[in-house]
């Protein structure tokens, strides 16, 4: 078996629960209707997931994404109406634990993808949440993730990156990370995020796309986020994952799906050209 043919097993970790802005997670998409599709809360916010992935093979844990981690203020947990849990609380919850992994493999570096990367240490400060594990993350995400690159407000956190700075791997572009494990650009949401893709012990190609495309409601090409570098070009971007995704019979994962983020694309019957993601059995 050559690397690329190795096949992993994964297990669903949910690192927590918490909130976002509707307006804000559907950008131009008028809220009459993106409210027909969740509702929102008494302070306009819907609710998500911190969906990450835990894969296994001969022994070598990989995870891919690291939720919110437990570092954020009561205010800001308040705000966000965090659940108090983190994705080391999931790994645990799975018989396993946090200083077996071995890489850590992020899509992009916002504080709810890569929060969880650190933890609050004994003394109070931040400290790696996976001792034994580098980080694989695209050249061009952490360059800009240093240089606080972002129309958001405290997103890109010191104290999730400086901890971590001496194990990072730096990625330029389509490569194989770990054997059998790929990533490839997926610019958008921010000029350096990745998507993650490999085969798991049951034959399909699972992909982890990151905020390209984060709950079952964003498949369309018009529905972006407020918080989107470049709209257009994620528009592109996800147009040509969804095309691939239903030629290929990828099962995707969404990362901020709080129902079941295990998805297959299928052409939208009600709208010629796009396409709409299924449940995985469906």
């Amino acid at each position: 078996m050559t690397s690329t043919d190795a096949r992993w097993s994964w297990t669903l970790l949910r690192a927590g629960s918490f909130k976002l802005d509707g307006g804000a997670m559907f950008g131009l998409t008028p809220r009459p209707l993106w409210e027909r599709l969740v509702t929102p809360d008494d302070r306009h916010r819907i609710p998500l997931q911190q969906n990450c992935l835990l894969l296994e093979r001969e022994g070598s844990l990989v995870l891919i994404e690291a939720g919110i981690g437990d570092k954020l203020s009561d205010k800001l947990r308040a705000i966000y109406d965090q659940e108090r849990r983190t994705v080391a609380d999931a790994i645990r919850e799975v018989g396993r634990d946090p200083a077996e992994v071995r890489a850590v493999i992020v899509t992009h570096l916002h504080f709810d993808h890569a929060g969880g990367l650190t933890r609050v240490g004994d003394a109070g400060a931040a400290v790696p949440t996976f001792p034994n594990a580098e980080v694989v993350v695209q050249r061009q995400e952490w360059a800009d993730a240093l240089a606080n690159k972002s129309t958001m407000h405290s997103t890109y956190l010191r104290d999730h990156l400086d901890p971590i700075a001496d194990r990072v791997r730096l990625i330029d572009g389509e490569a194989e990370a770990l054997p059998g494990i790929k990533v490839w650009p997926m610019p958008g949401h921010t000029w350096g995020q990745q998507a993650v893709r490999f085969t798991d012990d049951a034959g399909r190609t699972v992909v982890f796309p990151g905020d390209v495309m984060p709950t079952v409601h964003h498949a369309g090409p018009a529905t972006q986020m407020a918080y989107d570098m470049l709209p257009y070009e994620n528009m592109l971007q996800k147009r040509a994952l969804l095309e691939r995704a239903h030629a290929e019979g990828w099962l995707i994962v969404l990362d901020h799906e709080p129902g079941d983020p295990a998805v297959r694309a299928e052409p939208n019957p009600d709208r010629p050209g796009q396409h709409r993601l299924i449940p995985a059995s469906g």
